[in-house]
This record gives C-alpha cells, structure tokens and sequence, in this order.
C-alpha cells in the first residue's frame, strides 16, 4: 500500500501546496517537520494525530522533526484565539519543553538504527532568540507585505473582532514560524512543513520564505480539525474547559481510555483512521460494528485500547480496559487502591466510622445516608427491585455489611442501577 492510499483512506489531508505531495513523500528519503507548541508541560489529545502523522512519513523512509517552539512559545500563536495568550517565562517554557520533549521519544525513532529516517529533535529557540531584530527584518520581513499579512484568515478573525485586537507581538508570530521552515531547510534539507487546518497561513508563509530565498521547492499540507457534533474541538474534558493529556500524571490511561470510550458513534470511524494504526480491513469492519450495533461500542473499545497502548503502553492499556470493566463487575474487587479510586473519581463520596461497619451496617441505612435513596421505604424497595450492588455484588435489604466487604480495608463502592454510584470510605 502506497502512502497516499493510506493517508486518503485515512483522510488525513485538508489542504496542500501541490496534489502530488502525497506522491512525494510515498517515495521516502524527504525531511519533513512539525511544531508543537510548549504552553503546558504535557502534549494533549489534540497534538496526537500529528504525532501520529509524524510516525507514518517515519515508517514510510522519510526523516521526521519534531519542533519544539523553545522560542515561539514565548510569543504564543494567535491564530484563531480569541484573546492574547499570555506571555510564558523562561523558566516555565524550560519546564514545558522537558515534559514534551519525552512525549516525542514515545512516537519516533530518535535512534542511529533508523539510518537516513532517524527522527529529529530541533528547538526553535536555537534560531530565534540569537538573531538580532535587524537581521530579522532583512532576512524575513523584507519577504512579505503588511497587506499580504493582514489577509490571512487566522489574523483577520482576530482583527474583525469588535472586542478584541491583535497586538504587534502576535502580529509577527507568522513571520517567526516561516523563518523556522527556511531555518530547517538549512540546516537538515527539510522541504515539507504539516500541521492542523489552523495553520494553513503560517504553512504557506513559511513554504514562500523558502522558495524566495533559496529558489528551492517548498510545501505545505494540513489536516482536519477534529470537532464534536456540537463544535467543540475534540479533545476536552466533557465540561469543556479541561484538555486530555498524554502526561499520565496530569490524565491517568484509565480516565484517557473512558474518554474515548465514551465517544460519539459518529466521531468514531474517524477517530480510528486519525488516532491509530489499524489496518483498513480492520477499521472498515469496526465502522459496520458502529453503525449495525453501536450498543456493543466495539469501535470505541478498540480506539481506546489502540490509542492507550500507543501512548502508554500495552499494559497501561490492558489494565485500563479491565479497570472500565470491572466497574460493572465482581472484578472491582482485583483492583489495586490507586486504580480502584481513579475508577470511582467522578462518584462522590462520604464516611462512616469503622466501628459502625464493624458491627454490621444495614444497606437500607447505607442507601439513606448516602443519598442513593430519599427514604427507608425508598430504599426497601430499590433493594427489593434487585438493583443495589456493594462492590458490584447485588445486596439483600436484611443482610448488614460489614469489614470484611470492604476493598483494601476501607471502601464500599455503593451502587444503584447502572450509573448511579457512592463511594464510602471506612475511616
């Protein structure tokens, strides 16, 4: 299979400087590059199918750069922001490229093995925080026209907005990333830049600066913006506001797992072709299971484990899948502490004392205490119905629990129905 077959199949191009671009890099041996911008210390959900786009020109014998934008991060990109970001200090921008610079070892091949494909790690700040200002405006600014600049949709969206502005350090962002291209080109023959729709301008800016000042062939090629049904972009928590990190410490693979999970059925045979490396066959076959049975989530089951090994590893995929299961199961009870409380994070929680349980605790009075049920007969009743678990085990109305029901000495997970739960906590 060619790399355009792939990449259509995929749907992976939105738009390119020239329709054989694809037929280009198929061939191997081109240096290609993207950047990652470092305002947090971790990449998130959005930043991975470029990763993954990175991994793929990889595989097909074409040298990958990762660019991390040590020196554009303290500008901060305005395209299509509806405010000015703020201005990152030294110190937090160091820390942010550290953090990102192993995510990027997770997904390329940094290593000699490679031999002409060996993946490369460059950080922008080499370049743009030891050029004077003069030099600057002589060897870029002199390229391009305010006119042409202010054309650019990512600057007039900002410009067109009656409550918000564009300040002259933002302005000059495009002019910073098109160096950037002419930079790599330099030094590692790098022909080709990729990224999101967002960054369309900036792409074509940078493949110009290229052929204007070294006469040599430039390109350029985007990808979708991946965004919900209610046009929020994919890749935020369900409130909106959180982002979902590839730092498990800041996004645990169990919470990234159920947050592909809990996709939508129409997002999902996209998500498949964007996120892993599934073959065809296997992708087309998920997107029947999708639309022919979407109660049994295979697509989204298979997305979540894919993309968890991908970005953790096997076994961090494994155990969360088994985790999401076990929050229906008897198997919650196999879970070690810190898994079984990141299962049970979104439920809320109460105390009751040791010796209380210790004496043997009625579940009519859990059900009450905890909210679960708005009365003792209430509370009968759901018991009577046969639809209260303790610990995923169906509890009877007149058998009280006690400490040796309790997970690792001190919880009871308290269910009732399918998704209403309670954590309580023996202390």
């Amino acid at each position: 299979m060619t790399l355009r077959q792939d990449w259509e199949f995929r749907g992976l191009v939105y738009q390119s400087t020239d329709p054989a671009l694809l037929d280009y890099l198929g061939a191997g041996g081109r240096t290609a590059y993207i950047g990652f911008d470092p305002t947090a210390s971790s990449l998130h959900l959005g930043s991975l199918l470029q990763l993954c786009n990175l991994r793929r020109l990889q595989e097909a014998g074409n040298r990958p750069i990762a660019l991390a934008g040590g020196g554009t991060g303290l500008i901060g990109d305005p395209s299509f922001k509806d405010a000015e970001r703020r201005l990152l200090d030294a110190d937090e921008l160091a820390a942010n490229l550290e953090g990102i610079r192993g995510q990027l070892e997770r997904f390329l091949d940094f290593s000699p093995a490679a031999g002409a494909a060996q993946a490369v790690l460059a950080d922008n700040a080499t370049w743009l925080t030891s050029i004077s200002v003069t030099d600057f405006l002589r060897r870029v600014g002199k390229h391009f026209t305010v006119n042409q600049m202010v054309a650019k949709e990512s600057v007039r969206s900002r410009l067109d907005r009656p409550d918000s502005g564009l300040s002259f350090t933002e302005f000059t962002y495009m002019l910073l990333q098109a160096y950037d291209f002419l930079e790599l080109h330099w030094r590692y023959d790098c022909t080709v830049q990729l990224g999101g729709s967002d960054q369309w301008g900036n792409i074509t800016m940078g493949a110009e600066l290229v052929r204007k000042v070294t006469g040599h062939s430039a390109y350029g090629l985007t990808s979708p913006l991946l965004v919900r049904s209610d046009g929020r972009k994919y890749g935020k928590s369900e409130g909106g506001n959180e982002r979902v990190w590839l730092d498990p410490e800041l996004t645990s693979p169990f919470a990234l797992h159920q947050f592909l999970l809990n996709s939508e059925d129409t997002l999902v045979p996209t998500l498949l072709r964007f996120y892993t490396f599934l073959d065809h066959d296997t992708i087309s076959q998920l997107d029947l299971d999708t639309r022919d049975r979407p109660a049994e989530r295979r697509g989204q089951r298979a997305l979540a484990n894919a993309v968890v090994a991908l970005v953790h590893g096997e076994d961090a995929a494994t155990q969360a899948d088994r985790a999401g299961r076990a929050l229906f199961s008897e198997e919650i009870g196999d879970l070690d502490e810190k898994l079984l409380l990141e299962v049970v994070a979104d439920a809320p929680s109460s105390t009751i004392a040791r010796e209380r349980v210790r004496e043997g605790v009625g579940p009519v009075e859990l059900l009450v205490e905890t909210g679960l049920a708005a009365s003792r007969a209430e509370a009968r009743r759901f018991l009577d119905q046969g639809g209260v678990y303790i610990n995923n085990v169906r509890a009877v109305a007149d058998q009280p629990v006690d400490l040796a029901q309790t997970l690792h000495g001190r919880y009871l997970v308290l269910r009732r129905g399918r998704r209403q739960l309670h954590l309580v906590v023996v202390a």
